[in-house]
């Protein structure tokens, strides 16, 4: 399940100034463990500097394409982010794990209208999403709120454009720029007024099956109250965090002693003993265990893992369900042991 897979870098695109789009090329042995649902994401693993970096990229292309793809912003404190748009060429190799996530559009069910809300690169998944809701059905209606500094730091505007000149009566942009004024567009951030222009009033007279959110957490969670203010069920808000608050985590301050763990990961077993203070996924990296991860933040959800025996407490959780916490899943990367043994099944998810 943590196998990594070497592709090639295809072909490289500029976006932005700061911004590129990285297509792999697909070995025809690997098309199967390549496929991908729309808003998936990847884990690339390079080394940089002797130091091995893990970073998640949400899959940008529709599966129908054929391609994979991810776009990748440049941030200022970034290590890879700031290699992948200065370094990388046509050419280069770098292991990358199968896609995997639950921020996702089911394209089998029948016509569906949905609205996103994005926010920089928040855009990446949304673009998988969008063009899977448009192609899947004649009369799915996409609707994007879309925020950005300028319409020169907007990631895939030309792809937007064409979308839009392909789906004319179906999908539609409300553009959303902080430092610049454009026509028909919104300046500031995304923000309470914004969701309630487009949802109470723009488009008042549709009704939406689903609310994709993709972005900081702030404005995430400023979209996400809005909307569940406005009567709109928990259920049909769908989010995806690319950076999240820290969170102190004191729980570790009021934990003593230490806690026998087995781990299961890819069919073999292993024992370690570790500190309650320790979070799971820490000391299983300690001792060289292959377990899977990403973001070490509790963003993405490629560390989760089964409670089998004993338990443990999450630091924080914006991933999984009440319903799934229950049946015994945890974020391994945000969870300490309260029991002394834990047993923790990384391939029972």
């Amino acid at each position: 399940m943590s196998d990594f897979h070497s592709l090639k870098i295809a072909a490289i695109d500029s976006l932005t100034p700061n911004a590129v789009a990285l297509t792999f090329e697909i070995p025809e042995n690997l098309k199967d463990s390549f496929e991908f649902t729309a808003g998936q994401y990847i884990t690339i693993k390079h080394e940089i500097n002797g130091k091995e970096l893990r970073r998640a990229y949400s899959i940008s292309s529709a599966p129908s394409s054929g391609k994979l793809t991810v776009g990748i912003k440049k941030m200022p404190e970034g290590t890879f982010s700031v290699y992948a748009n200065e370094s990388i060429k046509p050419g280069d190799v770098f292991e990358v794990m199968p896609p995997e996530g639950r921020f996702v559009f089911d394209s089998h069910s029948q016509s569906k209208n949905i609205a996103a809300f994005a926010a920089g690169s928040g855009i990446t998944p949304i673009m998988s999403i969008a063009q899977t809701v448009l192609e899947s059905h004649p009369e799915n209606i996409f609707v994007l709120v879309f925020g950005n500094q300028s319409p020169e730091e907007t990631m895939y505007l030309e792809a937007l454009q064409e979308l839009q000149k392909q789906y004319t009566n179906r999908f539609f942009i409300q553009n959303v720029y902080s430092r610049s004024q454009a026509e028909d567009a919104l300046f500031g951030r995304i923000e309470t007024s914004t969701v309630n222009f487009v949802t109470k009033n723009k488009f008042k007279e549709t009704s939406f099956d689903a609310f994709y959110l993709c972005g900081p957490e702030e404005m995430i969670t400023t979209v996400s109250d809005t909307l569940k203010n406005n009567g709109i069920a928990e259920e049909k808000i769908l989010f995806e965090l690319f950076t999240s608050s820290d969170t102190e985590d004191t729980l570790a301050e009021e934990l003593e002693g230490k806690t026998k763990v087995e781990v299961i990961v890819d069919d073999e077993t292993f024992s370690i003993t570790m500190d309650k203070k320790e979070l799971v996924l820490d000391a299983v990296l300690k001792e060289d265990i292959n377990a899977p991860y990403s973001c070490q933040g509790g963003v993405c959800s490629s560390c989760i893992a089964r409670i089998t025996e004993g338990k443990a407490e999450m630091v924080k959780n914006q991933i999984l369900t009440d319903g799934e916490v229950a049946e015994g899943l945890i974020l391994t990367c945000q969870a300490h042991p309260l029991t002394p043994t834990l047993k923790v099944d990384y391939d029972d998810v």
